[in-house]
């Protein structure tokens, strides 16, 4: 596994405390992240600005992608190694958990292919279903 540093500066960014502390969040969830969620856990040392602008040189660069929610507000993942600075290949189902809140990559997932009518170009599709996660489901089940 490349290092936090490695991984900046394969991307051709400055290798910062702020951006390698909110890389290593990214890395250590288990799912989508909001900017609220960041602002919590990045500690008193970021202000709001700077994990905006974070977020969004790494969307630019291809290292995390956003996820819209039902709230109109969105989150963010980590993208595949298949990513780059303005090519996002992302074409896989998000989860979210109606239990734990928590949304998720279900990269194994792919988007279907929608045959739009002529004249109408997408330039992003994005699934979203909703339910119970993996997790929470354990937790949920019937005992005999």
């Amino acid at each position: 596994m490349r290092s936090i540093e490695n991984i900046l500066k394969a991307n051709k960014l400055s290798v910062t405390a702020g951006r390698q502390k909110i890389l290593q969040l990214f890395l250590n969830s288990g799912g989508a992240l909001a900017h609220a969620d960041i602002e919590k856990n990045a500690g008193e040392h970021f202000d709001r600005v700077t994990i905006y602008r974070t977020l969004q040189a790494f969307v630019e660069k291809g290292l995390i992608h956003t996820i819209p929610t039902s709230d109109n507000s969105i989150k963010y993942a980590l993208c595949k190694d298949d990513c780059g600075e303005g090519h996002h290949h992302d074409h896989h189902v998000h989860f979210v958990c109606n239990v734990c809140n928590n949304t998720f990559c279900l990269d194994s997932v792919v988007t279907p292919k929608v045959d739009l009518p002529e004249g109408y170009q997408s330039a992003e599709l994005e699934v979203v279903a909703k339910g119970v996660c993996k997790n929470c489901g354990k937790n949920t089940k019937k005992k005999p």
